[in-house]
């Protein structure tokens, strides 16, 4: 039972709060249940000793903090719901005032949702990317489909040129010390496609079939640790040279690799697939844009502890993400020159956004006056089943009706955001002037009225 709520901090509460004398039995009793078991009292078999006799040995209170453990959180739930608050972790700073027979009484403090404030939501403004696409763009993209086609062919006769494939061996030196994940043989490396430490690619070319030669590198300053910044010596073995031999581009080829008849349709699917693909992309940025300014005009001291979930949340995704591939995380982040630490100062900033965009959403929510009836929810629930491939009672167990309509509430909040904001530099509409409605006039008065008379164009 909430006794009393105090604001005593930003973002925090502090909270008096009892557990009756008939409860918090209730709840010793459960302990003794759930602990007896482990217990041995000479003259009584394992977990047969009554609870009177346990007490008497080890003292009263002895299942005084699993009983509370099981008594707490209910009576911690009603004691917010009275309070009105809406706590964003756990309790702290307990601090036990009685506990025994005559029930529980303590304190404890809650970090709480933030204040929020927030204006001017509609109208917000972003630049939108152009969509136009080129002749050259087009071109460019028939070329990458040539090469998706093209034939590797062995080359004999010449040194190696860029864009060839060259079959080589190396092993790296730095600090003269073959150094982890430096070596490979026979590795096919395409010279010019940049997969490679700047200058290595460059320092093949020019050297033909069974030579064996050095090539020297510097790694970027923002390589693994332990290889940043270091000079290194790579021995190379060239073991043989192939190139890419395209297909003509043509009516044939276009029929081979589509259901097309002639290029000129072909092209003209490739222009109506980039042109897609350009406005989707605009509009993903143009909308994110929007929400970054939405994240900007929120007025709300947040906690600490919402932008720190947060980022656990987002290495937990990155984590399985990782993992789902058969990769250790720890070693991945190796690769990448990084610590559990770094990466979580990578993540802050996009956490606090994502927090920003979630409180701003709930309360323009509010101030609109969203509802959610449960025929939305159902309707989620069957969308979610569809989409998943499961029933609809499986959907409903993995996902609680209250996490349906925070979400539809602010799918729609964020309906309200994007369906009002601007483009920037777009030229604006101008509203048709309203045509004047006919008077009704006597005869006296429209002898009398003049031939002419103003009327104001709507604006």
């Amino acid at each position: 039972m909430l006794k009393s709520a105090e604001k005593t901090g930003t973002n925090e509460f502090t909270l008096a709060l009892s557990i009756s004398a008939e409860d918090f039995e209730k709840a010793v009793n459960k302990a003794y249940n759930k602990e007896k078991g482990n217990i041995a009292i000479p003259g009584f078999r394992k977990g047969k000793a009554p609870r009177a006799i346990i007490e008497k040995r080890y003292g009263e209170g002895v299942f005084y903090d699993d009983a509370l453990d099981i008594a707490f959180p209910e009576a911690y739930e009603k004691a917010v719901e009275e309070a009105g608050i809406t706590p964003v972790d756990n309790p702290f700073d307990f601090d036990i005032k009685e506990i025994g027979k005559n029930g529980v009484e303590l304190i404890c403090k809650v970090t709480v949702k933030p204040e929020v404030k927030i204006e001017n939501y509609k109208g917000l403004s972003a630049v939108k990317s152009p969509t136009e696409v080129t002749d050259e763009e087009v071109e460019a993209d028939l070329q990458k489909k040539l090469e998706q086609n093209a034939r590797i062919i062995p080359v004999e006769g010449r040194a190696v040129q860029n864009g060839d494939i060259a079959v080589i061996d190396f092993e790296g030196f730095a600090d003269g010390e073959a150094f982890e994940g430096g070596k490979a043989e026979e590795y096919e490396l395409e010279i010019g496609s940049g997969s490679f430490i700047p200058g290595f690619e460059d320092q093949i070319i020019g050297h033909s079939v069974d030579e064996e030669f050095d090539v020297n590198v510097n790694f970027p300053e923002d390589y693994a640790e332990t290889l940043a910044g270091k000079a290194a010596t790579f021995k190379i073995k060239l073991h043989a040279i192939k190139a890419k031999e395209l297909p003509v581009a043509d009516d044939e080829f276009v029929k081979d690799v589509s259901e097309f008849d002639t290029l000129d349709e072909y092209k003209a699917d490739i222009r109506k697939t980039l042109e897609d693909q350009k406005k989707t992309a605009s509009d993903r940025n143009f909308e994110n844009e929007i929400f970054d300014k939405l994240a900007n005009i929120l007025d709300a001291e947040i906690p600490e502890v919402m932008i720190n979930r947060t980022v656990d949340n987002m290495i937990s995704e990155f984590r399985y993400n990782v993992e789902s591939q058969g990769i250790p995380f720890e070693q991945y982040l190796g690769y990448l020159g990084m610590s559990v630490d770094s990466i979580k100062e990578t993540y802050r900033e996009r956490a606090e956004k994502e927090v920003k965009i979630e409180l701003a959403l709930e309360k323009i929510a509010e101030l609109e006056n969203i509802e959610i009836t449960d025929e939305d929810v159902e309707a989620e629930y069957k969308t979610m089943s569809e989409k998943y491939g499961v029933d609809i009672d499986t959907v409903k167990k993995a996902v609680m009706a209250d996490t349906v309509k925070k979400e539809l509430k602010a799918r729609k909040a964020s309906a309200i955001v994007t369906d009002n904001a601007v483009e920037e530099g777009a030229p604006k509409k101008k509203a048709a002037a309203k045509k004047p409605a006919a008077k009704k006039t006597t005869k006296k008065k429209a002898e009398e009225a003049p031939a002419e008379e103003k009327t104001e164009a709507a604006e």
